[in-house]
């Protein structure tokens, strides 16, 4: 059932060309299929929607950016303020000579397909990543041996206050899974290199990846992807499996037998259960080896009964 609006900047948000949803449920728009609802999602229409949306949105009122919601997990009680998703309108993607122009709301398997499609190399590892640009540049996302900042040139993104930034990859200062822009930055596109190269090649390196993937992860289930960042000299995976958490199960959610740096929804999880697990690998990892995990699947609203 849908609850009133718990604020009252709710009837004050500013008039928009895209689709503007009070009381909206997100488990759906996330890979786990679990989570309550945002006080407000906005899906703009085009930059310039966005732009204006942000400028007369009261400053008081907290942003909060998601993607295809690959890599996230929303906890049951929702998200407060106003929850933005990029939609179609951010997701082209341009090829001039070796450079590559990608939408913030791209995902990440079309851009490494187009780059193949143009005789592009250096971008296949993006094919192993799921989810969109804009969340690839935020956690400088990576895979196969390669990530965002080997491969990014520029940035433009878009401040609080409405403002477009241009940002070079100094500004985004990228180091392993993380980026230094401020977190009230919204990616608009990313510009990326590649290199020329022969297309047989580039296609049996997208093979292997997603040949690799397909023999490693779990796929077709409800899953958020890599749970834990690696720490530094170790695999977040081993820690776990030496933790003796692989197949752990707790309420409705599992860790992956198949390989144990993800979570599973069985099918009945709530956020908690999901969350909960994933705090108990942490806990038996630090107990076993005396190294902290530190979450790579972004987390995000309160926690509460669903709505």
């Amino acid at each position: 059932m849908t609850t009133a609006p718990r604020n009252s900047w709710i009837k004050a948000l500013p008039k928009t060309r895209g689709r503007l949803t009070v009381d909206a449920p997100l488990g759906g728009l996330t890979w786990f299929r679990v989570g309550g609802n945002a006080e407000a999602l906005f899906r703009p229409a085009d930059v310039d929607d966005l732009a204006e949306f942000l400028a007369e949105l009261p400053a008081e009122v907290t942003v909060t950016v998601i993607g295809v919601g690959s890599n996230l997990l929303v906890r049951d009680g929702g998200v407060p303020g106003v929850v933005i998703r990029l939609g179609g309108a951010f997701a082209g993607i341009d090829v001039m000579d070796d450079i590559v122009t990608a939408g913030a709301g791209a995902l990440d398997l079309n851009v490494a397909l187009t780059a193949q499609e143009h005789g592009l190399a250096g971008l296949e590892f993006l094919s192993g990543v799921p989810g969109t640009i804009g969340g690839a540049l935020r956690m400088n996302a990576g895979a196969f041996g390669a990530e965002m900042k080997d491969v990014t040139l520029s940035a433009t993104a878009i401040d609080r206050d409405g403002t477009t930034q241009l940002l070079t990859l100094a500004d985004l200062d990228m180091s392993y899974r993380h980026c230094g822009s401020p977190e009230d930055y919204i990616f608009l596109s990313a510009t990326l290199q590649g290199k020329h190269g022969p297309a047989g090649a580039i296609a049996q390196k997208m093979a292997d990846i997603k040949q690799a993937r397909e023999d490693s992860q779990p796929t077709r289930v409800r899953t958020g992807g890599s749970t834990f960042a690696n720490p530094d000299g170790a695999k977040a995976w081993e820690l776990i499996d030496k933790a003796g958490c692989r197949g752990l199960v707790m309420g409705g959610a599992q860790v992956s037998e198949k390989h144990c740096n993800f979570l599973l929804n069985l099918g009945d999880a709530t956020a908690a259960d999901i969350e909960n697990l994933g705090e108990e690998v942490r806990r038996r990892v630090l107990d076993t080896s005396g190294i902290t995990l530190d979450w790579e699947i972004r987390r995000i609203g309160i926690e509460g009964a669903k709505s």
